[in-house]
């Protein structure tokens, strides 16, 4: 029963894109600004929640964003752990594709509750509602968040993917801080975190009117969430119990000045774009056609 149980737990991705955006100020999503030559800060994301094991892997972008995103990246990425094994009498047929979902913020939210600790709840909400309407089988059991402004290994996590899809919290660490803390670091939470992280949120959010009254708050007071940090929204995270991973290095790249830092560091000397095996252009075939599309051919 155990064994079942964990064959069919369901860990999804969501990786917040939409939110109030940074001090880069380019013509593209912040997002997009590369780490390292053909590499950017989403498609490390993706790669973290690939090493992860999520099944899913939910992008929360509005639609004047998604198209260069998913030129990007596509329909779906291989699983890093099941692309090297050669010694599979079919290797080819050992691959697991994850798919990739593009998910708008709601119109009502945008310009009012849009930041990014916002993008992380409605992630999970809308992976949540979607698998629900396909298959109970397929509904996220928990949610693994990967911001693309926080850079550091990856490929750590392969050996905790058994913590990770677990009914254990699961934190990523460095210098004694996470995500409580405002650190763009990888966290996993589950159906009982979404309630208090939303109540959190709602609790602390003004609209544009005074409560009770129908007198308008100033301009400046008006739709606070847009303007919420991840820290004020997941500050109450409950690591008690929960499995902290130490990072041996880890850099923030929410401001041109941390962008500037990480650039000049060692530690992106380390950093480059993964294997075109694991992460290139793919679309899923339609109906009938066979071929697979790729922005190699």
């Amino acid at each position: 029963m155990n064994e079942l149980n964990e064959k069919s737990f369901h860990l999804a991705g969501v990786i917040p894109v939409a939110g109030q955006p940074l001090d880069f100020q380019m013509d593209w999503s912040d997002s997009l600004m590369p780490i390292a030559p053909n590499y950017t800060a989403v498609e490390r994301s993706v790669l973290e929640c690939a090493w992860a094991g999520c099944e899913t892997i939910w992008i929360i972008c509005n639609d004047d964003e998604s198209p260069l995103i998913r030129y990007r990246i596509g329909d779906y990425v291989q699983d890093p752990v099941y692309i090297g094994r050669n010694f599979d009498p079919r290797p080819s047929d050992a691959k697991k594709p994850i798919p990739i979902f593009y998910v708008p913020v709601h119109p009502n939210d945008r310009a009012r509750r849009d930041c990014l600790a916002w993008s992380v709840l409605y992630g999970a909400a809308s992976a949540y509602e979607v698998s629900r309407g396909i298959s109970k089988w397929v509904t996220p059991d928990k949610y693994y968040v990967s911001f693309p402004y926080g850079v550091y290994p990856v490929s750590i996590l392969r050996s905790h993917r058994k913590e990770i899809s677990s009914k254990k919290g699961f934190y990523l660490m460095y210098n004694d801080k996470s995500v409580s803390d405002g650190e763009y670091l990888g966290f996993t939470f589950d159906g009982q975190d979404f309630i208090e992280f939303r109540k959190k949120l709602k609790e602390k959010a003004t609209n544009m009117y005074i409560k009770g009254t129908k007198d308008k708050l100033p301009l400046e007071k008006r739709y606070s969430a847009r303007y919420f940090t991840i820290e004020e929204v997941f500050s109450g995270a409950d690591l008690y119990g929960a499995k902290l991973l130490k990072t041996p290095w880890y850099y923030d790249i929410s401001s041109w000045d941390g962008y500037s830092t990480f650039l000049g560091s060692n530690e992106s000397k380390e950093v480059a774009r993964p294997s075109k095996h694991f992460l290139n252009y793919h679309e899923f075939n339609p109906m009938g056609v066979d071929k697979e599309e790729s922005h190699d051919e």
